[in-house]
């Protein structure tokens, strides 16, 4: 049995954060994920089935993981931000702060870190700022080291940037969906309820992450990353070498698992092989478990760090 999905609110420096949670229903000791979405969309991007085996919440939970995904600022319940303060770095300060009380409140030995597309970017900044929780791995999807010039996410970013825009239904679905082949209908039906309005400082910053914040960011990343783009990524560039490329920025990282979700389009989860997706992120979660324990059960020599 599995507990039904239910909300957290959580309170940071006078902002609310909300999320939803969803497990087992007795605790089975494995990592607590905390999943952050990308921009369009609230924590409700997590709970969209876009196979017939479910969402990544249903799929988490049956493989004995708790999940809370959180409502970034601006999304769902939680508080928005002025359009100068929303940057990606007030994000993952605020973000951070609420996975550690998330961790606190539910008793989590460990935590996974997920996001996808902006929230990748936002969970790579959480993990590279010494987070005051049980870090052990973090996934980052739907986001890389190369966006094309003139491509849709600039044609995003040249919005008007102290705006809340609700894109409609079929331009959204135009650079988050792949071709029809690769998804359902019912995984379209139910991501239209996922969406949400976006304020489009977002869109503005995301096509200057990788140049800006990549660089200095990934070296400090001193746990497992998991990267995955879309085959048919409207928004990002996802050819070998630039999969490649990002994978070598992360120079203390234990390992890394870069590569291509075939048969998806942006929002990876979506698509009907956004089930692979999921049992690849659940595995790599449990590497990193393995990884963990070693870690902390093997000799200490000299020289060791930390």
């Amino acid at each position: 049995m599995a507990k039904q999905r239910e909300p957290l609110i959580f309170e940071v420096d006078g902002h609310r954060i909300t999320a939803v949670t969803a497990g087992p229903a007795e605790p089975t000791g494995k990592p607590l994920i905390a999943a952050l979405h990308g921009g369009t969309y609230t924590a409700r991007y997590f709970d969209v089935a876009g196979a017939p085996e479910g969402s990544f919440l249903d799929v988490a939970t049956a493989h004995g993981y708790p999940v809370v995904a959180f409502d970034r600022p601006g999304y769902g319940g939680s508080t928005p931000l002025e359009p100068d303060a929303n940057t990606f770095t007030r994000h993952a300060r605020l973000l951070g702060d609420a996975m550690a009380q998330a961790a606190a409140r539910l008793a989590a030995g460990s935590v996974f870190l997920l996001g996808h597309s902006i929230g990748g970017m936002i969970a790579l900044m959480i993990a590279a700022s010494d987070p005051g929780f049980p870090l052990i791995g973090v996934s980052a999807t739907g986001m890389g080291a190369v966006i094309p010039s003139g491509g849709a996410a600039e044609a995003l970013g040249s919005l008007p940037p102290d705006e809340t825009v609700d894109l409609p239904y079929q331009e959204r679905d135009k650079v988050m969906f792949g071709p029809a082949h690769t998804y359902r209908s019912e995984g379209l039906r139910q991501a239209h309820e996922s969406y949400a309005p976006v304020p489009v400082r977002e869109l503005v910053q995301a096509p200057a992450w990788p140049r800006e914040h990549l660089p200095t960011v990934a070296p400090r990343v001193a746990v497992p990353v998991h990267n995955a783009l879309a085959e048919y990524d409207a928004l990002w560039s996802s050819g070998p070498e630039n999969v490649a490329r990002f994978a070598a920025l992360f120079t203390a990282a234990p390992f890394v698992d870069a590569s291509v979700a075939r048969g998806t389009g942006h929002c990876i989860d979506h698509h009907t092989l956004g089930h692979a997706l999921h049992l690849r992120q659940l595995a790599f979660a449990e590497e990193c478990a393995h990884w963990a324990a070693t870690r902390q059960t093997a000799p200490r020599t000299a020289g060791d760090e930390g």
